[in-house]
């Protein structure tokens, strides 16, 4: 088992952690939270696993964190709006939206399982994690011109197969 040095991981990493929490969730306290459960995952994530590279596992770690936190706050506020007697507003609680969004990530979901997983994964870091072409070659232990590589063809295919249901549920449907 490797042993790191989180007080020194923490100092050279944390503003980055930070930045990237509070970028996303614009809110001091919200941020703090994000930051000290980051921190706590990926010390939790060390202790099963070696970690080959930290920034990315940390900025991965915190945009995820911070992107559940955007998702909890949006979902307390719809319930706020929608929970009362109040009547719901179209962009709050339109049920046909939520469930065009559902089915839009289910779809996405479905078609990044068809993709081979070295595609997958490099798409998954680059539109889901937010990480660079040369975070995620360094995150894949390839090439950027490689991951450039993957990024383009994991778009080509899950094109081709969101196209392709499209297409089958065009047919289906009167």
């Amino acid at each position: 088992m490797q042993v790191y040095d989180w007080q020194a991981i923490v100092t050279e990493h944390g503003p980055a952690v930070w930045q990237t929490a509070y970028r996303l969730l614009g809110n001091h306290s919200d941020a703090a939270d994000c930051f000290q459960e980051t921190f706590l995952a990926a010390f939790e994530f060390s202790r099963r696993q070696p970690v080959r590279h930290i920034p990315g596992l940390l900025v991965r770690f915190a945009t995820r964190r911070a992107i559940d936190r955007l998702r909890q706050r949006t979902r307390q506020e719809q319930y706020r709006q929608c929970g009362s007697d109040a009547a719901c507003s179209a962009s709050a609680c339109d049920p046909a939206s939520e469930a065009q969004t559902r089915e839009l990530s289910h779809q996405l979901r479905r078609a990044l399982a068809e993709l081979p997983p070295r595609e997958a994964k490099a798409f998954c870091l680059r539109y889901f994690s937010e990480l660079s072409y040369r975070d995620v070659a360094r995150e894949l232990n390839i090439g950027t011109s490689a991951a450039g590589v993957l990024l383009h063809r994991a778009k080509v295919r899950l094109r081709e197969i969101l196209n392709a249901e499209e297409l089958e549920t065009n047919e289906v449907s009167p």
